[in-house]
């Protein structure tokens, strides 16, 4: 048995904060404890349901944990309908899509990652493979098409039909000075699609792991890497605490660590819910306030205990950002919160 007295003396000698204390005695006291499985994606329920049942349906045998998340990441991936997350995803400003993805293992703190991946339609589970295959974390451009191609993924053009005359529609509308004649009827919309997906995942035994995948800023610059990739910004999973993914304007959350900064948050106590919020609260803070910012970033995140979080800094009323689950009792879509009204 634990005296609660000596161990809290313990480890406040050693700095660690009273707020973990209370949300993990109660584990450190039963060791033995089981967690009921669940899977996140950071999509409603139009998407939830077809993104999240192929994890499920690992999740609940007690298959493997890496492969749940990754069977289900592949689901976007692999669908053209989807122009946000890899094939059919929109390009960057020269019509060539270019791939972003993570994986993050909570056990052991293992992760790999791929940026500006081309031709590679799952990079999830590149990334994967980076993580278990190398001592490396992180592969970019051809060196990380190559290390594919290594391991028997097919190179493909990624650039749909559809695809590609949104990006043909966008070039011809940049200026009425170039030398691109749009349709009559033509018109550019200045919203840029920023998309990605985060699956979270954590299982019977209370281990927990998680993807983010992307194709990034539409109409990027070659070259340009958001926070999907970057460990600690577009994703961060410990095993102790909980995992958060992000989506949106990806240069935000690199330059505030926001997925880190969301597990910190959960470590020193808040609920999933409330490091979300405080994650948003603390990018809007950085910008000089609410009226600086024109930007969009959601936040999801899953603790150790299967609590669920969704935050996004701005949405329309009546748009709440959502985050879809699935668990023992079923599908949810749940609504999150927001902190600017626009």
């Amino acid at each position: 048995m634990i005296d609660r007295r000596k161990f809290i003396k313990t480890v406040s000698a050693l700095g660690i904060s009273l707020p973990f204390v209370k949300s993990n005695i109660k584990a450190a006291s039963n060791p033995n404890i089981k967690n009921n499985p669940i899977i996140l994606c950071s999509r409603g329920e139009k998407w939830g349901k077809k993104v999240l049942k192929p994890g499920w349906d690992i999740l609940k045998k007690n298959g493997l944990l890496l492969d749940a998340i990754e069977k289900s990441a592949n689901v976007t991936e692999l669908d053209p309908k989807d122009t946000s997350v890899g094939y059919g995803g929109l390009p960057n400003e020269d019509g060539v899509v270019q791939l972003d993805a993570q994986i993050m293992n909570g056990p052991d703190h293992n992760c790999g990652s791929v940026a500006c991946l081309e031709g590679i339609k799952t990079p999830c589970s590149v990334a994967r493979l980076v993580m278990e295959r190398t001592d490396h974390i992180h592969l970019v451009g051809k060196g990380a098409q190559d290390f594919a191609k290594m391991h028997g993924f097919k190179v493909e053009n990624l650039l749909t039909e559809s695809t590609r005359k949104i990006w043909v529609k966008w070039k011809e509308n940049l200026s009425d000075k170039d030398d691109y004649f749009p349709p009559v009827d033509g018109n550019y919309d200045q919203d840029r699609s920023t998309g990605t997906i985060n699956v979270l995942g954590l299982n019977p035994n209370g281990d927990m792991a998680g993807i983010t995948t992307t194709s990034g800023l539409a109409w990027k610059i070659p070259g340009r890497i958001g926070d999907s990739p970057i460990i600690g910004a577009g994703l961060y999973v410990d095993n102790e605490v909980g995992a958060v993914g992000a989506t949106g304007r990806g240069e935000e959350m690199i330059r505030s660590c926001g997925s880190f900064l969301g597990v910190e948050y959960m470590r020193n106590g808040m609920t999933a819910q409330e490091a979300c919020e405080a994650v948003c609260k603390r990018i809007i803070d950085i910008n000089g306030g609410s009226s600086k910012v024109d930007f969009n970033d959601k936040i999801v995140a899953l603790s150790k205990n299967g609590d669920v979080g969704c935050a996004s800094i701005r949405e329309r009323k009546g748009d709440e950002p959502t985050v879809a689950t699935w668990s023992k009792k079923g599908f949810k879509a749940i609504k999150g919160t927001y902190l600017i009204e626009i």
